[in-house]
């Protein structure tokens, strides 16, 4: 059965079960993980919606995004390797397109903030701040967000988090008039 829940980048090879042995033997030059699939799994399709997904198939699969047909073989490995990489780039860049957390899209490809027809820009350390405060779903203590987001020391004494969540509430308060979005509590800060 297919694990379908794994965030991770994935390709899946439907029923080409060499090139999966091929493609297996060479897996840590590649930065997503391999899995081979069959028809049987197919029934799971329809929870299938992950964008870090691409499909492997002799024949296009009804009602499956993100799919590589290979119905030309044999193919240079090299060649595969790229299409493969790029056909994972495009993914990326369409799934940064549109990230919903809370009321508001998120746009990382070109750093803003949506609501209704208003628009925020927001530096890359503004948007890594809320992307990371809205995946952990928690307070999350000064600490972590300044060695798991800036990247420093835990033992550092600085005030660039507090300062930069600081001026970023403002700016949303500003712009959205909202005031409630990212939260300070007792166990840290939280995106509500």
């Amino acid at each position: 059965m297919l694990n379908i829940y794994m965030k991770n980048p994935t390709l899946l090879i439907h029923e080409k079960f060499i090139l999966y042995e091929i493609l297996n033997e060479i897996k840590e030059q590649f930065e997503f993980s391999i899995i081979s699939f069959n028809d049987d799994d197919l029934k799971e399709r329809n929870k299938i919606n992950n964008s870090n997904y691409l499909f492997i198939n002799k024949k296009k699969i009804k009602n499956i995004n993100n799919q590589i047909i290979l119905d030309n073989l044999p193919i240079n490995i090299l060649k595969l390797s790229e299409k493969i990489n790029l056909n994972f780039l495009k993914l990326k860049f369409k799934t940064q397109s549109n990230i919903k957390v809370g009321k508001y899209l998120f746009n990382l490809n070109v750093r803003e903030m949506v609501s209704l027809n208003l628009k925020l820009k927001l530096t890359e350390m503004e948007i890594n701040s809320i992307i990371y405060l809205s995946e952990l779903k928690k307070p999350v203590k000064i600490e972590e967000l300044r060695l798991n987001v800036w990247g420093y020391q835990a033992g550092l004494e600085t005030h660039t988090v507090e300062t930069h969540i600081y001026r970023l509430r403002k700016k949303i308060l500003k712009k959205f008039n909202d005031n409630q979005f990212i939260i300070s509590t007792p166990s840290g800060y939280k995106v509500n």
